[in-house]
C-alpha cells in the first residue's frame, strides 16, 4: 500500500534510532569526573580544591559527592556536574584570580548562602537577620570540652586595651584599617609558603575559613554595641568585613573561636592539626603587633560633636 514504508526506510530509521541510543547511553555511562579524582569546585562564588569521593547518576544527571580539601568531613556534598572544574594549570589561574578579586573588591558578590543585601531602608535590618541566620547562638558548654587556644600574654592585654578604649572611653577603631584582615591573612599564607613551600597549602585552606568566620560573626558577636553604627556605615551593601576591619578585630575572633570550633563538630585529628595552626597565627599576630595593631583609637564623631556643644 501507498502509507508502507520500504524495508530499507525502516532499516535506515533503526539504525539512526540505535546509533542515537547508543550516543546516549555512552554519555550517561561515562562521568565527567571520575572517582578519587582531584577537582576544583565552586562554593560560595569562590574555587576550592576538592576531591571526588562518589559518582552517581539519577533523573538530574551526574552527580558527585566532594571533599573539599583541609576542611572537615561535614562540609562535604553533592554537587552537579556545572559546579566542577578540572584540575589544571589554567583553572588554578582562574581559582587564584576569583580569589583576589574577592579579597579586594568591594563590590564582589555576597556569598551564597546568605541573603543578597536590598539597597533600600531595610539594608541594616536584613544584614542582621542574615548573619544571626547563620550564627545562631549557642547555649555555653563545658570549657573542658573546648579547645584550647592560648592567647599570648601581650595579645591579651591588646585585648583589655581594646575594650578600654571602646566601652569606658568611648573611643574606635577607625575605618577602614590598613592594614585589613585580608592582608593580614595573606601576608600570614606567604610567611609559611616561603617558610614551608607547597606544605602551606593547608594554610591556605584555614586562613580562607578564618576569613569567612570572621565576616559572618563580627556583626552578631565581635561588636560591642557602641560599634554597631560605624559598622553600619563602614559596611554597606556587598562589602566584607574582612576588606574593612583589622588586627583589632580579628583577635576579638579567637576569644569566640574555641566555642564556634566546638559547634563545627570537627574531627579530633583535624582539630589538633587546626589547633597548631591558629597558635603559629597567634604567634605571628604577636610578632608583628606593633605594624598590625593601632596604638591608639580615634573619638567617634558624634560623641566629639557632643562635647563640642556642650562646651559652647
Amino acid at each position: 500500500m501507498g502509507s508502507s514504508k520500504t524495508s530499507t526506510e525502516v532499516t535506515d530509521n533503526s539504525n539512526s534510532s540505535s546509533s542515537t541510543q547508543t550516543e546516549t547511553d555512552n554519555h550517561i555511562s561515562v562521568p565527567p569526573y571520575a572517582e578519587g579524582e582531584k577537582v576544583l569546585a565552586n562554593h560560595s562564588d569562590c574555587l576550592y580544591e576538592a576531591k571526588v569521593r562518589k559518582v552517581e547518576y539519577n533523573h538530574k544527571g551526574w552527580q558527585f559527592l566532594v571533599h573539599y580539601l583541609g576542611w572537615k568531613k561535614s562540609w562535604d556534598e553533592w554537587v552537579d556536574m556545572d559546579r566542577l572544574m578540572k584540575h589544571t594549570e589554567e583553572n588554578m589561574r582562574k581559582k587564584h584570580a576569583l580569589e583576589e578579586k574577592h579579597g579586594n573588591d568591594k563590590n564582589a558578590k555576597v556569598p551564597r548562602g546568605s541573603l543578597a543585601k536590598s539597597k533600600s531602608t531595610n539594608v541594616s535590618r536584613g544584614r542582621k537577620r542574615r548573619n544571626e541566620s547563620v550564627i545562631k547562638r549557642k547555649p555555653a558548654v563545658d570549657p573542658d570540652k573546648l579547645v584550647n587556644i592560648q592567647i599570648p600574654p601581650t595579645l591579651k592585654k591588646q585585648l583589655v586595651d581594646d575594650c578600654e578604649f571602646i566601652t569606658h572611653l568611648g573611643k574606635l577603631v577607625k575605618l577602614p584599617r590598613t592594614p585589613n584582615v585580608n592582608d593580614i591573612l595573606k601576608n600570614y599564607f606567604d610567611y609559611r609558603l616561603k617558610k614551608c613551600g607547597p606544605m602551606a597549602d593547608s594554610v591556605e585552606e584555614i586562613m580562607k575559613g578564618l576569613c569567612c568566620y570572621f565576616d559572618k560573626v563580627l556583626p552578631v558577636m565581635l561588636l560591642y554595641k557602641n560599634e554597631r553604627q560605624q559598622y553600619q556605615e563602614a559596611c554597606p551593601a556587598n562589602v566584607f568585613p574582612s576588606a574593612v576591619y583589622g588586627a583589632e578585630h580579628l583577635l576579638r575572633l579567637f576569644v569566640k573561636l574555641p566555642e564556634l570550633l566546638f559547634h563545627a563538630s570537627i574531627e579530633e585529628e583535624t582539630l589538633i592539626e587546626l589547633q597548631a595552626h591558629l597558635l603559629d597565627f597567634l604567634r605571628f599576630l604577636q610578632k608583628n603587633q606593633s605594624a598590625f595593631f593601632l596604638s591608639t583609637y580615634h573619638v567617634a564623631e558624634h560623641i566629639e560633636n557632643s562635647t563640642n556643644k556642650q562646651v559652647d
